[in-house]
């Protein structure tokens, strides 16, 4: 495959590069270098711009959505489509999303409707109607409701999930239309977010919105939170992202924390990694950042998408991130091995950040205890416990003569009494 200007880390590529020999429909590419720290895999077979994206079957499988009126789930090994459902809706679908158990996903479009799926037969198990169009859904972690937001009556609809019945419908909820809805971890509240520069917390046993956050200047377009709901985060056109402490209240007196200056333009989405120690946002700028949390900067940038990037996501193992965009393609970023990139390092160094933290027993340690960079996953404690990394190998203790090397010779045994 021939590719021009590929940055050597796989961060910055420039795919204006177009083979048309490619057929754009059968098997996922690799595309970056071979020494590349990077991989980026893209996945052609939409024919217009994709709107949504998500890890399912255990980061086996991706679902996706398109401008082109389907739904398609591809084979995360090859690449490959292995089901189309054409003509899903008759305008464009704004979203999918899977069911706890991969059996059914649910659609929204712009043609007013929220759908329902059997994945394997691909037959629609029941169709539910906005007075608008309809631009986000969800399905709850336990797989028995439904949300979904629209436009002109800027209203929250929460749907039974097995027989579509309307449980309960917020019209004007907001005061304009929803971008982005959600279940919080223990599907007691749904989170929404507007074009009214709001973000909104609705109990679902009450029934009354109990937060309510206003920072950002222009529209918040996405938002998600923490496996253990500490951590909430809203992204907006105003090319930030907002942290919020909602676990002990302490957004009400000193507001979020903002993260900024790493996007040049409007946020589209965001995704909080499994341990919630990361988050990934993607940008109408193409690129796509990733966040320390925990010290509230940039750990990598990644750029490569010709187009709006449309939405993003951590698989389950956190080891890859997956990424959507109008530019017709879905890309897959290998970055299990980030921590130990040197403009990762470099970048950590620059603005004063010292502590890393090990993989092994994961607590934290000094960067200053790195001999060198060659592993910085683990701290002194667990290398010296890693027979992997021992003074000399077996084979190199094998080839040493004491007799012929008594100036270089280390009795181990002796030095470990």
């Amino acid at each position: 495959m021939s590719v021009v200007d590929i940055d050597p880390l796989s961060l910055a590529v420039d795919t204006t590069y177009i083979d048309c020999n490619k057929k754009e429909d059968t098997t996922g590419a690799w595309e970056h270098e071979e020494l590349a720290q990077v991989r980026i895999k893209v996945l052609r077979g939409h024919t217009e711009a994709v709107n949504s994206c998500q890890y399912i079957a255990d980061d086996s499988k991706i679902l996706t959505s398109s401008d082109d009126l389907t739904v398609k789930i591809w084979s995360v090994e090859e690449g490959k489509i292995l089901k189309s459902y054409d003509t899903a809706h008759a305008v464009k679908i704004s979203e999918a999303r899977i069911n706890h158990d991969n059996t059914r996903f649910v659609t929204s479009g712009w043609d007013k409707s929220v759908k329902v799926w059997d994945v394997e037969t691909g037959s629609v198990l029941w169709t539910g109607t906005h007075d608008g169009m309809v631009n986000c859904c969800q399905y709850s972690h336990d797989g028995k409701l439904v949300l979904s937001g629209s436009d002109s009556e800027n209203a929250i609809c929460v749907w039974d999930s097995h027989e579509g019945k309307v449980i309960r419908k917020i019209n004007n909820y907001h005061a304009s239309t929803l971008t982005k809805c959600i279940f919080a971890p223990n599907d007691d509240k749904a989170i929404t977010t507007s074009m009214d520069r709001s973000c909104k917390f609705l109990d679902l046993k009450t029934w009354k919105c109990t937060i309510r956050l206003g920072h950002h200047i222009n529209v918040i377009s996405s938002c998600d939170v923490s496996f253990d709901e500490r951590k909430f985060a809203t992204v907006s056109w105003d090319k930030t992202v907002d942290l919020w402490d909602i676990a002990t209240g302490g957004y009400r007196s000193k507001g979020p924390s903002s993260l900024e200056g790493s996007h040049e333009g409007s946020l589209s989405s965001c995704q909080f990694s499994g341990d919630g120690e990361m988050l990934v946002t993607g940008s109408y700028d193409r690129t796509i950042v990733v966040w320390d949390i925990e010290n509230e900067v940039q750990k990598l940038k990644l750029q490569g998408h010709t187009d709006w990037v449309e939405d993003v996501t951590f698989s389950k193992d956190q080891n890859w991130l997956l990424s959507c965009s109008r530019d017709k393609t879905v890309r897959m970023w290998s970055i299990q091995e980030s921590d130990t990139l040197p403009v990762v390092l470099e970048k950590r160094k620059a603005i004063g950040l010292q502590i890393l933290k090990c993989s092994e027993c994961g607590k934290p340690f000094s960067m200053s205890q790195l001999e060198s960079f060659r592993d910085v996953r683990l701290c002194v404690f667990c290398r010296l416990q890693d027979t992997n990394r021992n003074i000399f190998s077996v084979e190199d203790e094998e080839n040493i003569d004491p007799e012929k090397n008594d100036d270089n010779y280390i009795d181990i045994q002796k030095d470990m009494s």
